[in-house]
């Protein structure tokens, strides 16, 4: 690929990005929309600005619980896939209750967890990583199960253990998956996140970013709501950006998703 034309590849979102923006600043400007209705990005950027330190103390916060849960459900979702893969009883027996703890949605239990979780912070963990556990399991148990077989055939016919088939084998099979897992997950884990704190932020409980979009959509600061809204969206695209460069770290050398492209 030239040099010219990777340096536009580059440059391609922001052009959209500004000709969204510009777009949007001259419809608010044309129409007269009313800052309580549509407010322009200028007026998103000076919401931001006025109201940035209590932003950022509310992003801190939902941030800690986000990278908290991920964390949490990183650890004791390839956990879980190890114990499944390694036992075909604990697979029968125990991913079913995973599958209903995925497709329950997180808005129904949430109140449940938040009033039997005294704490309100360990509540909003929970929550999180609910969410954020299962692409975790699923897409490791996947790797594991996809070792080539007769790699498999030729560690067996070489007297290794399943300790040593799982460490040499079985695990560096299924990085790829797990990487592909882990940034699903963290997305989902600032999803659940928000989703938690927006339904203990209805009784002011919490003063993460959910609660002020609640907090300035009662007051009808909408300006502030974009802000909000613009500063949760950056903080999910930074988490992916991040999880997607140690996926090309680890996979830089072996795995074709990660290699440069030829053309």
């Amino acid at each position: 690929m030239s040099r010219a034309r990777a340096v536009a590849l580059r440059l391609s979102p922001l052009l959209v990005g500004v000709v969204f923006l510009g777009a949007w600043e001259a419809l608010v400007r044309v129409q007269a929309i009313p800052p309580y209705v549509l407010p322009g990005p200028l007026l998103v950027l000076k919401a931001l600005r006025d109201d940035g330190p209590s932003l950022l103390g509310s992003l801190a916060f939902t941030l800690k619980i986000t990278l908290l849960a991920l964390a949490l459900a990183t650890v004791s979702g390839v956990a879980l896939a190890i114990a499944l893969t390694w036992s075909r009883w604990i697979e029968r027996s125990l991913f079913p209750y995973a599958v209903a703890l995925q497709v329950t949605p997180i808005v129904s239990i949430a109140p449940l967890i938040i009033i039997w979780v005294n704490d309100p912070a360990s509540a909003l963990l929970v929550c999180a990583w609910l969410v954020a556990f299962f692409p975790i399991v699923s897409n490791t148990a996947l790797g594991l199960a996809s070792a080539d077989r007769n790699l498999v055939d030729l560690f067996a016919l070489y007297g290794a253990s399943r300790w040593q088939t799982l460490r040499r084998l079985r695990l560096p099979a299924a990085l790829p998956h797990f990487l592909a897992g882990l940034r699903i997950s963290g997305g989902l884990a600032l999803i659940g996140a928000v989703v938690a704190e927006f339904v203990a932020g209805t009784g002011g409980a919490e003063t993460g970013l959910a609660f002020r979009l609640l907090e300035a959509g009662y007051r009808l600061q909408i300006p502030k709501m974009f802000a909000a809204l613009l500063l949760l969206s950056l903080t999910g695209i930074a988490i992916y950006a991040a999880l997607q460069a140690l996926s090309r770290f680890l996979l830089r050398h072996w795995h074709e998703s990660s290699l440069p492209e030829e053309r």
